[in-house]
């Protein structure tokens, strides 16, 4: 009998659904954190280009991956973000330890992504809405971005969805 040649065994893929930088791998994404992501994207052309944006939904949707976003979304953060920049922006600034003209576009985006969502998406529990921007500074901004919109945003939290928050930190305090 003649021996079988095998090959060698590769070790196991990992199953955690992260890349070796921590971030989520592109096929455990959902299409709302692709919705997301695109969005992000197309606010710092906003912040950076001050494109139209007409011509960044066009320029957006052409990206390869998009289709597997959930455009519904995309289309509510990119032209509300935009059309509410001036008052999420109000809501923002106090929170901040810095003038906005210092925040980095990306963080900025990010911001008016949390921002928005706290207003406009009560079906995304706000502590969704803080993960989902800190994943986004993770992803796209700098060393310590995301630290600094986890910051921001969970003193946002408490005035935006006060009933929901109030619930949760009740939640909370029975556990302990």
């Amino acid at each position: 009998m003649a021996e079988q040649l095998t090959k060698p065994k590769r070790p196991p893929q990992s199953r955690s659904g992260l890349t070796d930088t921590g971030v989520k791998k592109a096929a455990d994404k959902s299409a709302r954190t692709r919705a997301r992501e695109f969005a992000m994207q197309a606010l710092y052309q906003h912040l950076v280009g001050r494109n139209a944006a007409d011509a960044i939904d066009t320029f957006t949707r052409d990206l390869v991956g998009f289709h597997k976003a959930d455009s519904v979304h995309y289309d509510a953060l990119l032209h509300g973000c935009i059309d509410d920049a001036q008052a999420l922006d109000q809501a923002i600034t106090p929170l901040l330890d810095r003038p906005m003209a210092e925040i980095s576009p990306v963080e900025h985006s990010v911001l008016w992504i949390g921002a928005y969502e706290f207003k406009n998406c009560l079906d995304v529990p706000y502590r969704v809405v803080i993960n989902e921007c800190i994943e986004l500074a993770k992803a796209f901004g700098g060393t310590d971005g995301h630290k600094y919109v986890n910051g921001v945003l969970h003193k946002m939290a408490p005035s935006m969805r006060a009933a929901e928050v109030a619930a949760d930190n009740a939640r909370q305090a029975l556990k302990h």
